[in-house]
């Protein structure tokens, strides 16, 4: 069986599951065959079992028992909603599996640019599964470009855009973006990864990949208009916290380090979002939609 088709039949056991409050092995086959996942065939339970073994490992998702029903459940739901690997791989190879099905309509689907930089994908988790540098070219937007050799810690996808966390010769940890990247090599070099560091942990007190020492702020917005839905839907920050509803505004706080592009976001928002508190973010906010209006 080819690899798409195994894919699409952990897609739809764990769709399935997550429909339903539990469905017996025997519930399970008749939707599988009504469905013609596997072209009709039944979905034997050796299969099953093997199924669930692979979604948990390439997913983190367990599927339970319950004993005194049979009846088969996803026990750990909030792994689809995080912002883990796991929950993107599955959310990449739902949306490859419904527009492989698609191609009668591509004419009508409207999709943005793949994520620039990713020829560079395969050689940077090579490196880091195997502890080795990376010796790449480097050219920042308007600067002289250089190479050098660093240490790669993790790779983070924002805006459409590949990013690499590295330690670089001078012990700092820096952020490269892949669609600057002149050229890449892994490198003989092998580098010691620290036991403890945490690539969620890094980034939780941020939002995007801008990571400096701007201090650590209790944000609180209002949201206007249509925001209040659209952030309750599609959160801005994990430390996102609903505080007051009214039929005008929702206020919500963060608990974060506010960089540039966590500013920028707010802004991308235009009037829908306003900084209540702290007040010098407040008035940092004011004086850089006064530079704005300067332009038009």
């Amino acid at each position: 069986m080819k690899p798409a088709q195994i894919f699409h039949q952990y897609i739809w056991i764990i769709n399935t599951l997550r429909s339903y409050n539990g469905l017996t092995i025997n519930e399970l086959n008749r939707k599988w065959i009504d469905d013609g996942v596997a072209d009709g065939n039944p979905l034997q339970r050796s299969s099953f079992n093997r199924h669930r073994d692979a979604i948990l490992d390439m997913f983190g998702i367990i599927i339970d028992c319950e004993p005194k029903t049979y009846k088969y459940f996803i026990s750990n739901k909030e792994m689809l909603s995080d912002d883990s690997i796991e929950s993107w791989l599955f959310s990449t190879l739902t949306v490859h599996g419904v527009l492989a099905d698609s191609a009668a309509v591509k004419e009508r689907l409207v999709l943005e640019n793949a994520p620039a930089g990713e020829q560079y994908l395969v050689t940077i988790i090579n490196a880091i599964k195997s502890n080795h540098r990376l010796y790449i070219g480097y050219k920042k937007f308007e600067a002289e470009g250089y190479e050098k050799v660093v240490s790669p810690y993790a790779l983070k996808l924002f805006h459409q855009r590949w990013y690499l966390l590295a330690l670089n010769d001078e012990d700092q940890m820096r952020i490269y973006a892949l669609d600057r990247m002149t050229m890449m090599e892994l490198a003989d070099e092998v580098f010691e990864m620290p036991t403890d560091f945490s690539a969620q942990a890094y980034f939780s007190e941020y939002f995007g990949v801008l990571t400096n020492d701007t201090p650590m702020a209790h944000v609180v917005v209002r949201a206007h208009n249509w925001m209040p839905n659209y952030l309750r839907t599609l959160p801005l920050h994990h430390s996102q916290h609903e505080l007051e509803s009214t039929p005008d505004y929702t206020d919500f706080s963060y608990d974060l380090r506010p960089t540039s592009d966590f500013l920028g976001e707010l802004l991308r928002h235009s009037n829908g979002i306003e900084v209540l508190e702290p007040q010098d973010l407040r008035e940092k906010m004011r004086g850089m939609i006064a530079e704005m209006l300067k332009r038009y």
